[in-house]
């Protein structure tokens, strides 16, 4: 196994790791992985799949599975999702998921759901959602929700909402008002980054599609105020800034600085749909087939000044040039979510791909 981390922080910044081969000791699923979250050494995964497999077998597994992510083993943790589960978070006594099921194990659960992170039980904590949960988040003794709703548990939210971890409440307090739909969000100590398609936040100017609010009185951050060209999929963060994923007229994986200045940009002909930043390298996965060799693109988003292949895999230096990190995925859609796995040492991928580099790796992989 290559510890990706701890390469990329060794080499010069024009290099990243070259693409490995994907681990075949992970498991693989029969339908889409939409997010992955750990806890220590487990690795959670949630999607649609209603099966996995793992050392030549096949086991059930309703849209939520966990494994061993220093073996691959998979592990017995098995609650049954009846519709898709779009995010996941996780903290020491928990797992909490989010997504389009109404039941969780024969529980009712609507949107949102509590589990025991051993064995799997749902836990009593109970919310209504009146939407679709597209991104879950933790920090600052809360647990951050984003998506497009109107209400939870009967109160008025805008497409955002926080919980207390200590009593499972709809936080009061916590509530600012996204005009659009949230598909990401990022915490880093106060500070909590919002990214989607949303015009405005808060009524502040200047935070259409990324955003920066208080953890705890949801107030926007008024200096924060980056440019963003697309609807923001996913954020990454790291001592440099802010790192995001965008759709639109071909995909971008940007940089901007804790004050909102752009650092780099990197411009695809397919939606950026996930990003992860470690060890000075940001990795970025997609739609995409090619990675433009300048920031012009055309109607379609194809690449206009020429483009190196980039099958829904790309690596980006601390300056922004094109690293040599490339592993080679398959399909449409190809990547749905990418993490940064600190206990094994990988990046973890998910989404709709089934093979990595020519090899059968159906719907996630880890390098």
């Amino acid at each position: 196994m290559i510890v990706l981390a701890l390469l990329a922080s060794l080499l010069p910044a024009s290099a990243a790791p070259a693409a490995p081969s994907a681990r075949s000791t992970t498991p693989t699923f029969n339908g889409s992985v939409y997010a992955i979250t750990h806890r220590g050494a487990t690795t959670y995964v949630g999607g649609s799949f209603t099966s996995a497999k793992a050392g030549g077998r096949t086991y059930p597994r309703e849209r939520l599975a966990a494994f061993d992510s220093r073996t691959g083993e998979l592990l017995d943790w098995a609650p049954s999702a009846d519709g898709v589960v779009r995010a996941l978070a996780a903290t020491d006594d928990s797992v909490y998921a989010a997504g389009d099921f109404h039941a969780v194990s024969g529980e009712a659960r609507d949107s949102l759901a509590r589990l025991h992170p051993t064995n799997g039980t749902v836990r009593s904590w109970k919310h209504t959602l009146s939407g679709t949960p597209y991104a879950l988040a933790t920090g600052n003794g809360r647990l951050y929700l984003g998506g497009s709703f109107t209400q939870v548990t009967g109160e008025k939210r805008s497409n955002l909402a926080a919980f207390s971890l200590t009593t499972g409440k709809l936080d009061k307090l916590w509530h600012p008002v996204a005009d659009g739909t949230v598909h990401a969000i990022a915490v880093t100590g106060s500070r909590v980054y919002l990214g989607g398609g949303f015009h405005i936040v808060g009524a502040l100017k200047g935070t259409l599609r990324l955003a920066t609010v208080n953890g705890t009185s949801g107030v926007p951050d008024a200096k924060f105020k980056p440019r963003v060209p697309a609807e923001v999929r996913a954020i990454a963060l790291d001592p440099t800034g802010v790192h995001v994923a965008t759709a639109g007229q071909g995909g971008r994986a940007i940089s901007y600085s804790y004050t909102g200045a752009m650092r780099w940009q990197r411009v695809f002909d397919g939606d950026a749909a996930a990003i992860v930043t470690t060890g000075g390298i940001t990795y970025v996965g997609g739609h995409f087939d090619n990675a433009c060799l300048t920031e012009r693109n055309g109607d379609k988003g194809g690449c206009v000044d020429g483009a190196r292949p980039r099958l829904k895999f790309a690596a980006v230096t601390d300056k922004g040039q094109l690293a040599a990190w490339a592993p080679a995925g398959n399909g449409v859609v190809g990547v749905r979510v990418l993490s940064v796995n600190h206990v094994a040492g990988t990046i973890e991928a998910g989404g709709d791909f089934t093979t990595i580099d020519g090899r059968d790796r159906h719907r996630f992989a880890a390098f």
